[in-house]
């Protein structure tokens, strides 16, 4: 919520607070920022609370406010021209975990990713769940939704951008040994299934993360996260 309201994407109309919270710190900062903003701070009962938030933990604390503003395509291309730098983004095929993709979510953040690009039917959207996950990022970060990951997947290449798929494939380079350089999009499978068939085919190469002990596969989200600080680091950081 503190992310949700500094960052300033949506529409606010306002903040309610149980009669039963304290005073602390972190609720200090969300009344302060909530100011900030010209929203209205009112007091209800905690059944209250319960009721809308449908028996969520919502610690006390309801944010009334417009949906997530998703963008466009060309909104994330522009912004990495604004920025300076090659585009840098992040594409999840049909990921449903709300804890992956808020993870996920949060490490694109981390590393400055211009934007994240997500399939709308068959994958977790950016709900209020997704955003507690990300604790807060996703507040900061462009996301696309697409009707057919596939065909968004060609415009990018057509602009340029090479595509690195992550998955277990026989023929993937080693995430270390490819070039992550310039113009990427890290595309990133679900759980359990992988990078679909045409979406693999599309990809420009496929990168894999080596592993020695007696498991045979990461956390979609644990590998995502070290990929994308790899693809940050032959970037120079920058």
């Amino acid at each position: 919520m503190t992310e949700t309201l500094r960052a300033g994407q949506r529409t606010f109309q306002r903040l309610v607070l149980s009669d039963r919270i304290g005073e602390t710190e972190a609720i200090q900062e969300i009344v302060s920022l909530a100011r900030q903003c010209d929203l209205h701070v009112k007091s209800a009962h905690h059944d209250w609370l319960d009721d809308q938030t449908r028996g969520a933990n919502h610690q006390g604390v309801l944010l009334e406010c417009s949906s997530y503003p998703y963008v466009e395509l060309q909104d994330v291309l522009d912004s990495a021209a604004v920025r300076d730098g090659p585009p840098f983004l992040l594409l999840l095929d049909l990921l449903q975990d709300v804890q992956n993709v808020g993870t996920l979510l949060r490490t694109a953040e981390a590393v400055g990713v211009h934007g994240v690009i997500l399939q709308e039917r068959r994958a977790a959207g950016i709900t209020p769940a997704v955003v507690n996950a990300s604790s807060g990022a996703v507040e900061h970060l462009n996301v696309v939704r697409v009707t057919n990951l596939v065909q968004t997947m060609k415009v990018l290449k057509e602009a340029g951008v090479w595509l690195a798929g992550l998955d277990m494939d026989e023929d993937a380079v080693r995430y270390d040994q490819a070039n992550l350089r310039g113009a990427l999009g890290l595309v990133v499978g679900s759980e359990g299934a992988g990078l679909r068939r045409l979406v693999r085919e599309t990809c420009d190469f496929i990168i894999h993360l080596p592993m020695r002990g007696q498991i045979g596969s990461l956390n979609v989200a644990v590998a995502g996260s070290v990929a994308l600080y790899a693809a940050w680091q032959a970037r120079g950081f920058h």
